[in-house]
This record gives C-alpha cells, sequence and structure tokens, in this order.
C-alpha cells in the first residue's frame, strides 16, 4: 500500500523534528508488520518534503518493501525481530491453544518477559511455559509460550502485545511490538437426527505379560532377600534362656502324686471307690516307668507275673498283691474297706516305691598316676 501525498507531507514534518516514528506500512495476508527507525533532524524552510528526499524515498521504501516480502509475519527494530503466531486458526472450546511470541536478537540485548493478560478477550491464560532460549548464526532466539483456552464460541483477536527490550551498555528501554494474531473458537457440532448415544465401555489395555513377569521376578527376589535378611540376623542374635525343669525319675513322680493324693482326703470325705483308684494308678504307672511294663493294661494277677521276670522286684511282690487286691474289691465288688484299711493303703503305696527306688549312679572317678 502507497501513502498519498498528504500522508508524506505528515512525514516530512515528522522528519524536521527528528523523530522516532512508525514511517512505513505493509499489509501480507491481513497482518500489519512495522519498521521503526531513527531519522536524522533535517532543516527545511518549505513545508514540503526536500528534493533530496524525494529521489531518495522511493529507493529506501523500495528495498524495505523487498526485505519485508522476504521477512513475513516480522518487525525488526534495532537488531531485534518478533513474531506471533499460534497453531492454527480454528480450535473448539476448551482446547489448549499455544500462543507464541518468537523474538530473535543479537547477542547482548535482554528481552523482558510481556506480559499478555490484559491483551486477552474471550480466552483465559491457563499457564505461561518457561522461555526457551536458542542460539543460532550469532542471533539468538527467544520463545515465550503461553497456553491459553476459550469455554465459548468466538471470533478471538490478540493485539499487537508491545515487549520490552534493552541493549548492553545503553539505560534506555526501548519497545517492539508484536503483530496481531486471530483465530476462531467453536462449539461442538450437534446433531439433533442422530439422537442420543450411550456411554462408551470402559476400554481395556491389554496385558503386557512381559511386564507381569518382571514384577513377579522383582518380587520374588524382594521377599527372598527380606527372609535372608531376617534370618541372618536371627542367626546372630544369642538365643534367650530359658530354664529346664530338671526330669523327674519315676520314684519321684509316684511319691509326689501319692503325697497330693494324701492331702486330698478323697476316702474321708466319703469317695473310697475314687481314693482306690487314684493310688492304685499312681503305682501302676510307676510300675511303666519303673519296670518297663503295660502295668495300666493288665489285671492284678498279669501285673504279678511280669514283676516277678523284673529284677529287684522279691520284696514287693506280696506286697503288691495285697495292695492291688484290695482296690479291686472295693472297685469291683463295692467292698467298703474299714478306716484303717483306708489308710494302710497309703502305707502300702508308699512303701512299694521306697523298696523299689534304684541305687544311685556312683560316676567312676579316673586316676591319673604321673609315671617318671
Amino acid at each position: 500500500m502507497v501513502r498519498s501525498s498528504g500522508q508524506w507531507r505528515e512525514v516530512s514534518d515528522q522528519m524536521r523534528e527528528g523523530k522516532k516514528l512508525r514511517s512505513y506500512e505493509v499489509r501480507n495476508g491481513g497482518i500489519v508488520k512495522y519498521w521503526n527507525h531513527e531519522i536524522a533532524s533535517v532543516t527545511s524552510s518549505g513545508s514540503d518534503v526536500p528534493l533530496f528526499y524525494n529521489s531518495i524515498i522511493p529507493v529506501f521504501l523500495a528495498a524495505s518493501f523487498f526485505f519485508l516480502l522476504l521477512n513475513p509475519g516480522t518487525s525488526i527494530a534495532q537488531n531485534v525481530a518478533i513474531s506471533a503466531s499460534t497453531g492454527k486458526t480454528s480450535y473448539l472450546v476448551g482446547d489448549y491453544i499455544h500462543y507464541k511470541i518468537e523474538v530473535e536478537h543479537a547477542k547482548g540485548i535482554t528481552i523482558v518477559t510481556p506480559s499478555i493478560t490484559d491483551s486477552l478477550k474471550n480466552v483465559l491464560l491457563i499457564q505461561m511455559l518457561k522461555p526457551v532460549t536458542v542460539k543460532k548464526s550469532g542471533n539468538v532466539t527467544t520463545t515465550f509460550e503461553y497456553v491459553l483456552s476459550g469455554y465459548d464460541s468466538a471470533s478471538v483477536s490478540i493485539p499487537p502485545v508491545p515487549v520490552l527490550y534493552r541493549v548492553a551498555g545503553d539505560t534506555a528501554v526501548s519497545t517492539i511490538t508484536t503483530n496481531p494474531v486471530a483465530f476462531r473458537i467453536n462449539l461442538l457440532k450437534v446433531i439433533p437426527q442422530a439422537g442420543i448415544k450411550d456411554v462408551k465401555s470402559p476400554f481395556k489395555i491389554p496385558l503386557n505379560w512381559l511386564w507381569i513377569l518382571l514384577w513377579v521376578v522383582i518380587g520374588i527376589v524382594v521377599v527372598t532377600a527380606v527372609y535372608y535378611l531376617y534370618r541372618r540376623k536371627k542367626r546372630n542374635q544369642p538365643l534367650p534362656f530359658v530354664p529346664v525343669a530338671p526330669k523327674l525319675l519315676p520314684h519321684e513322680i509316684a511319691l509326689k502324686g501319692l503325697k497330693e493324693l494324701e492331702n486330698q482326703r478323697l476316702w474321708q470325705k466319703g469317695l473310697i471307690k475314687d481314693y482306690h483308684s487314684a493310688i492304685t494308678e499312681i503305682i501302676r504307672r510307676y510300675f511303666e516307668e519303673r519296670f518297663s511294663m503295660p502295668a495300666l493294661e493288665l489285671t492284678t494277677s498279669e501285673t504279678i507275673d511280669l514283676l516277678r521276670k523284673r529284677q529287684g522286684t522279691e520284696p514287693i511282690l506280696e506286697l503288691t498283691r495285697d495292695f492291688l487286691s484290695n482296690a479291686d474289691l472295693v472297685k469291683f465288688a463295692k467292698y467298703v474297706p474299714l478306716d484303717n484299711v483306708n489308710s494302710e493303703m497309703m502305707n502300702q503305696a508308699y512303701e512299694i516305691v521306697n523298696r523299689t527306688i534304684p541305687p544311685p549312679v556312683v560316676e567312676a572317678k579316673t586316676e591319673t598316676t604321673n609315671v617318671q
């Protein structure tokens, strides 16, 4: 687009004042590109542009025009090029829209992160990503990416966003603006004739047997390691001391049982049959442990016959016969003995045990003789 002579007169007035002005504008695909530059102060007595500028401006504009055609969507100021864009021009409600501002500049130029919140309408800023800087061919490209989203159908236009930058060694802060970006947010298409569709069934993820086998192996290894460490730790610990009660000898068990039965005073309480059954059981159990014979399963006569075959039983054969026979009368013939007979049964039981106590074992001492 070429300006009219009236517009150039305005440019000439700004040039006389030595201003920094936006002097050229080209439309390409509906996006406006700008070129900022410094123009030296010029003195002129006339109101029109001097002849020198009338001759140089067409050449300058032509060169600028071809440069802009080779670099669409970019504006340049003091070795700084900037462009703004989105991935596409049509989105659905709720889609994430990635709005990018790319600034290409020379080394030594610091770019201030632009703020776009005030420039947004009909869209919301969801997230601002971390700026990415890439160095290439002596220049630096810094990309600022913003994640936007809209929740209603609308035509969205993001106006030019000012970006501040500062050149190294210069305290002045300059500004360059992006190109405007436009896109459309659409609603989902609804087809009433299609009817209401059912909810989709759950998606089944196929089993990955390799992963399952790997986790099983890991589980077995972990369990084995834990068990090994547990056993190793337990093996290194000293076993707790548990005092073991000395095992009683057969005659000690029998004497203890007779003493407990005597303290129960069964026959004094009228439990005569229970008394005789208990006392004969103690003696018969003693015979089993002392002489290795099944006395609890034998009759009185069978018990006496086996006792005769055992060593050291001669002193108690007749005493045992009388003792067991009296108990059989009470248990099986319903005989009611006198009190002195019940008392005598206890004395006979003590005597049977005491007469068959084995002699103590004496350990042989080994004597050592020194032979010279």
